[in-house]
């Protein structure tokens, strides 16, 4: 089971991209599923989290300018980004809280996808 991200690349400031994360097709159900970010020198952090039933929390740094969402038959979740902020650059990894065909319990995480946003 895994998990592909796409969507990172350069960006104007002010600008906007969205990013997706897809399942593979042995996973049978996307439970909760999230967004971090890590810039050079500083700690992962929570950008976006969205919940089986659709429940959403944002990091206070992209609250308003950013919105997750998913598309449970496609195995894909999306996070759209607008208004980005030269501060908004980071590696962003998606992380899912996945069921697999069999029942088993995975916690995945994506290799990550830049996002680079000039000044």
């Amino acid at each position: 089971a895994h998990l592909v991200e796409s969507g990172g690349g350069l960006v104007q400031a002010g600008g906007a991209l969205r990013l997706s994360c897809e399942a593979s097709e042995s996973i049978f159900r996307i439970r909760t599923a999230g967004w971090y970010r890590q810039a050079p020198g500083k700690q992962r952090e929570l950008v976006a989290s969205i919940t089986q039933g659709g429940s959403t929390n944002y990091g206070d740094s992209v609250k308003g300018r950013s919105t997750i969402s998913r598309d449970n038959a496609k195995k894909t979740v999306y996070l759209q980004m607008n208004s980005l902020e030269p501060e908004d650059t980071a590696a962003y990894f998606c992380n899912l809280d996945v069921i697999l065909e069999d029942s088993t319990a995975l916690d995945l995480w994506g290799q990550g996808t830049l996002v680079t946003v000039s000044s």
